[in-house]
């Protein structure tokens, strides 16, 4: 498979005004995202029930989460897995706990949908790259943690190009372009382009994997910090 990453501009340039597109994205952002959960509320109710019957309650995850600035929020999502654990009391890995109707679930990825109610709030925005665990903000390199300049996403540019068939290194090098390329003319190609995600149901996990291998630091950073420690 070809590197996107390759293919990107080397440029750095907003797209836009900063002010301009910072009301305008938001405005795009209650426009559509109070219509989606308007529109999905039947499917919302229909997933909610099907993971209540199957896997009981909660029927909703929550977890915290960075957000713009590593400012926290708790992001929702359906449940798709259960809390089984082994002998040890540790969790079982993501493909055990994964459960049938939680892959139909997330191969449509209507797990994300609750994050609709997070848009509305401002947690997120439609687009923007993915909220990730609190744990990796130590383990980015400075340009990799520079995806937490603007407001994170529902669906982002390393989603439209890969999603988690990608590797981390490329998933921050779309996000770190989309930081410095970002416009609504963008953001709105990238909803475009969601659509078409969705239904062709690619990227959702890693090729053998339920989800994606926890990230563990690109190799430049514990280079860098080899190096500090040598010296």
């Amino acid at each position: 498979m070809s590197n996107p990453v390759d293919k990107l501009p080397v440029t750095r340039s907003v797209a836009q005004p900063a002010r301009i597109y910072s009301i305008a994205k938001r405005a795009l952002d209650l426009v559509v995202g109070g219509l989606a959960l308007i529109v999905t509320s039947p499917l919302l109710g229909f997933t909610a029930l099907a993971v209540r019957v199957t896997m009981g309650r909660p029927v909703l995850f929550g977890q915290q989460r960075p957000g713009r600035g590593g400012r926290l929020f708790t992001i929702h999502k359906f449940r798709t897995m259960t809390a089984a654990r082994d002998a040890h009391g540790q969790l079982l890995r993501d493909e055990q706990r994964l459960t049938r109707t939680g892959h139909l679930i997330r191969s449509f990825s209507l797990d994300e949908l609750p994050q609709l109610w997070n848009v509305l709030r401002g947690d997120l925005s439609l687009v923007g790259p993915r909220p990730l665990l609190v744990e990796y903000l130590s383990l980015y390199t400075p340009e990799q943690a520079r995806r937490h300049e603007v407001p994170p996403g529902i669906t982002g540019w390393a989603q439209v190009k890969g999603r988690n068939a990608l590797s981390w290194e490329e998933k921050f090098a779309l996000d770190t372009w989309y930081v410095d390329h970002r416009g609504l003319w963008l953001d709105v190609w990238i909803l475009v382009l969601t659509v078409g995600q969705v239904f062709q149901r690619k990227g959702i996990a890693q090729p053998g994997r339920a989800t994606m291998d926890e990230f563990r630091g690109s190799p430049e950073r514990g280079a860098s910090a080899g190096e500090s420690r040598g010296g």
